[in-house]
């Protein structure tokens, strides 16, 4: 699959899920931004991420601001490459992953660390 493949193959999955949310989240959930890159560049890795995660959330979570003029607003990445590259050319794979990956990072979005994260499954 070509990355625009991919990419709008991750748009509608997002949506799809989106829909599919409890009411009381799907307006918060369609107010952040998901941006989709082939990969994570060195500059979002950082030096904490490896190359091959899957997606990130960026920004305060929901409610919460750091006051910081420079923060950049709340959104979610989504790597379509390396998701693709996780579910091992499976659509259905991918599909399911970006599904996750996605819930997981708007997870963050909704104020959950990891650990809350994972008690709902989303890890």
């Amino acid at each position: 699959m070509t990355s625009a493949e991919l990419s709008s193959l991750a748009e509608s999955t997002v949506a799809s899920t989106q829909r599919k949310l409890p009411a009381s989240l799907r307006s918060l959930a369609m107010a952040v931004p998901v941006i989709h890159h082939d990969w994570p560049s060195d500059e979002i890795l950082g030096e904490e991420f490896e190359p091959d995660i899957l997606g990130m959330f960026v920004g305060p979570p929901f409610g919460t601001t750091s006051g910081e003029t420079s923060e950049p607003p709340s959104h979610i990445l989504l790597f379509i490459e390396n998701l693709w590259d996780y579910a091992d050319g499976d659509k259905a794979t991918y599909i399911q992953e970006v599904k996750l990956t996605y819930l997981h990072e708007l997870g963050h979005y909704f104020g959950w660390d990891e650990d809350e994260v994972a008690a709902r499954g989303l890890d």
